[in-house]
């Protein structure tokens, strides 16, 4: 299969993106630098027909104009990322023209690529899912579109069925990881507050329950995620959801320890095991500590086992499956430079590369360097 590249230039804050995809893509760099713009415009690029369909359905109009529809996807605003005469992109090596994206009419097409937001929190409102229309004109599609389907998933697949743990969704590692690192025993369930259906946590106590309001910080960022890989992982023989072969998961990291954090990449590597074609986008070094691993493990054909030492996982055959599988996967970084507006391919995250967007693996790396040469000097020169 051809590798899919995507070309930006002269769009907001990129002044030119060279991206190619692997099964795994990672894309790194300071907040505002356009890495948000970019997964967007991949949606964009992959579903355009999909999108107009469902604006369309939901009563949104953009009179065929290019800022006006600009807005309605990127956001209220947005139109001023596009300079005419300027702004060009380019899709696996084909121009593609937003202005006659834009006065497309609707298509049918079914939907490729599901897009998780690093707004994800938004999508539940006092413990529930909110649905495309109760949020602004000028909110982005992709944080509407994720939580209308959030509020699909429960409503109609769940019904009144406690959602964590769920012997029929996720394997039984992923669930006893989570119960562990996220949950702290705690059940995911559906309650009624007088007609007001709502997502609670069970403390197992006298059915006593915490609503959403009181739950941690991690524990609300990573609901509307799990939902998520909900979505994706059917619980049929059937191993993706309909015709979807693209994710798109912004900043998997938000509000997590990093023990969550690890638990959260296996199920990433889940979504690759299942065919999907995984786009990241992070501020974590401990995304880039796991690319880094993957890539000296695959370099070096290690036993699968080893894959999942590295996330202090269990080795029973089905992760053995999902890790052996892994190793096979392609994978690539994109390091997205604020001084230049340019990107760079740094997926050898080579510590001792000259440039130093490679070498600080797209800057998060760069304050531990800095903390161990200040201690190292100082532990050289202590009376300096």
């Amino acid at each position: 299969m051809k590798t899919p590249t995507l070309k930006i230039q002269n769009l907001g804050q990129i002044k030119e993106a060279n991206l190619s995809f692997g099964d795994l893509t990672v894309l790194v760099g300071p907040q505002a630098t356009g890495k948000s713009i970019a997964l967007q415009l991949l949606k964009l690029m992959v579903d355009a027909g999909q999108v107009q369909d469902e604006m369309g359905r939901y009563g949104i109009d953009w009179s065929g104009k290019l800022p006006d529809f600009i807005d309605a996807y990127f956001g209220e605003g947005m139109h001023s990322i596009w300079k005419h005469g300027q702004s060009t992109v380019t899709w696996s090596g084909k121009a593609v023209d937003l202005v006659q994206i834009a006065k497309r009419k609707r298509t049918g097409k079914d939907e490729n690529l599901f897009f998780i937001p690093a707004q994800r929190v938004l999508a539940l409102r006092d413990g529930w899912p909110r649905p495309f229309t109760d949020y602004s004109p000028g909110d982005p599609f992709a944080v509407r579109e994720f939580s209308e389907k959030l509020r699909v998933l429960v409503e109609k697949e769940f019904g009144g069925e406690s959602l964590f743990p769920q012997p029929k969704r996720l394997k039984k590692e992923f669930r006893d990881l989570l119960e562990r690192d996220v949950f702290s025993k705690f059940s995911l369930k559906v309650d009624k507050v007088r007609s007001q259906k709502r997502l609670v946590l069970g403390n197992g106590k006298d059915d006593e329950s915490l609503p959403y309001m009181v739950w941690s910080a991690g524990q609300r960022e990573f609901v509307p995620l799990l939902l998520g890989f909900y979505w994706l992982m059917p619980p049929t023989a059937v191993s993706r959801r309909g015709d979807i072969e693209w994710v798109v998961l912004e900043e998997l990291e938000m509000g997590l320890h990093p023990k969550a954090i690890s638990v959260v990449l296996l199920m990433v590597f889940e979504l690759l095991a299942r065919g999907y074609r995984v786009c990241l986008s992070t501020h974590s070094s401990q995304v880039l500590d796991a690319m880094w691993a993957l890539k000296h493990l695959r370099e070096n054909n290690a036993k699968p086992e080893v894959l999942l030492d590295v996330f202090d996982a269990p080795k029973g055959q089905a992760m053995i499956r999902m890790a052996e599988a892994v190793m096979g996967k392609t994978s690539r970084v994109h390091y997205f430079d604020r001084q230049s507006g340019c990107t760079r391919d740094i997926s050898s995250l080579d510590p001792g590369a000259e440039e130093a967007g490679e070498a600080g693996w797209g800057g998060l790396s760069e304050f531990s360097g800095r903390a161990n040469d200040a201690v190292a000097r100082a532990v050289a020169n202590p009376n300096r």
